[in-house]
C-alpha cells in the first residue's frame, strides 16, 4: 500500500502540470483592462456626445442669428455662427458676407491678429468682390487703431519705447486703397488718416534723433533726422529734424554738412524758433498739460 505522503506527493506533482483555474478569469481582466484603456486614450468616447443645437439649421437662420449675436456684442458667439454657416454652406449667397464680418467680429472681440488675417484671407481669395475695399479699409483701421497711445501727440509716454509697426502697416494697406479703389467710400477717410499717420511717424522718427542726441551718439541722430527729411517732407517735424542735422553735424566737426543743413532749414524755416531757443525750447501748453 502507497504511503499517504506518496499519493500527495503524486497529486501535488499532478496540480502543477495542469492549467491553473485562475488563468481564464486573468485573461479575460487584461482584455478588459485593455479595452478600458483604449477608451479612455480615444477621448471622450464613453461621454455622452455634445449636442450641436445648430444642427440642421439653413444657411438663413444662421446669418440670422449670427447678426442678432452681433447686435447684442456677443461677439464671439457670433464668429461661431458664421464659422458654422461657412464651413457647411461655402458655395452659399451668406458665405462670403459671413467672412467679411467675422473679420468685424474678430476686431470688436479684441483679436485683432485674427481680425487681420481674416481680411487677407477674403482679399485674396475675392480680389474682385464688391465689397473688397472694404476690407482693405477694415484692415487698415484694425492697425490704425492697434496702438493710439503712439499716433496721440499728446500722449506723454516715452515714444522711443513705442514700435510704429501697426502705424506702418496701416499706412501702406490705406495707401493700397486708395490706389486700387480712388472712387471708394472710404478713400476720403482713409486719405486722412494717412496724413495723421505721416505725421505721427515723422514725428517718431524726430523724437527718437533728440533722444540720440542727448545721448552723445550725433551720427545716429543725424541719419535719423535726414532719415525724417528724405521720407516724411511736408510734415510739422521736418523744422525739427533739420536743426537736429545742424547740431549733430556740429558736434560731429562736419562743417560743410552742417553748413548744407543750416542753408537748407533758413531756407524753408527763416524765422524758426530753434535758431533762437535751441532743441530745449519750452514745450506748447496743451502738451504740457
Amino acid at each position: 500500500m502507497r504511503s499517504v505522503a506518496g499519493v500527495a506527493a503524486k497529486e501535488l506533482a499532478s496540480q502543477s502540470s495542469t492549467p491553473s483555474i485562475a488563468k481564464p478569469w486573468r485573461h479575460s481582466l487584461r482584455h478588459g483592462l485593455i479595452a478600458l484603456s483604449v477608451a479612455l486614450a480615444s477621448g471622450c468616447s464613453l461621454l455622452p456626445e455634445q449636442i450641436d443645437n445648430t444642427a440642421g439649421w439653413s444657411a438663413a437662420r444662421l446669418y440670422s442669428e449670427a447678426k442678432t449675436a452681433m447686435e447684442d456684442s456677443n461677439w464671439e458667439q457670433a464668429v461661431k455662427y458664421y464659422q458654422k454657416l461657412e464651413s457647411r454652406y461655402p458655395y452659399g449667397r451668406f458665405a462670403q458676407q459671413a467672412q467679411i464680418e467675422t473679420a468685424y467680429a474678430y476686431w470688436k472681440d479684441g483679436d485683432t491678429a485674427s481680425a487681420i488675417a481674416a481680411c487677407d484671407r477674403f482679399i485674396k481669395l475675392h480680389p474682385n468682390h464688391p465689397h473688397v475695399d472694404y476690407m482693405y479699409y477694415l484692415k487698415g483701421l484694425i492697425n490704425f487703431n492697434e496702438d493710439l497711445g503712439f499716433l496721440s501727440y499728446l500722449n506723454t509716454q516715452d515714444q522711443t519705447e513705442r514700435d510704429p509697426k501697426a502705424a506702418r502697416a496701416a499706412f501702406e494697406t490705406f495707401k493700397e486703397l486708395v490706389q486700387r479703389f480712388p472712387k471708394s467710400k472710404y478713400t476720403s477717410d482713409a486719405l486722412q488718416r494717412m496724413n495723421y499717420l505721416v505725421n505721427a511717424l515723422s514725428a517718431h522718427e524726430v523724437h527718437v534723433a533728440h533722444y540720440y542726441y542727448k545721448r552723445g551718439a550725433y551720427i545716429a541722430a543725424a541719419n535719423r533726422s535726414q532719415f525724417a527729411v528724405q521720407n516724411y517732407p511736408n510734415t510739422p517735424s521736418q523744422e525739427k529734424a533739420l536743426f537736429l542735422m545742424v547740431k549733430s553735424y556740429e558736434q560731429l566737426g562736419m562743417e560743410q554738412l552742417r553748413a548744407d543743413a543750416e542753408r537748407v532749414m533758413r531756407l524753408n524755416y527763416p524765422e524758426s524758433i530753434f535758431f533762437t531757443d535751441g532743441l530745449e525750447r519750452k514745450k506748447p501748453w496743451w502738451q504740457v498739460l
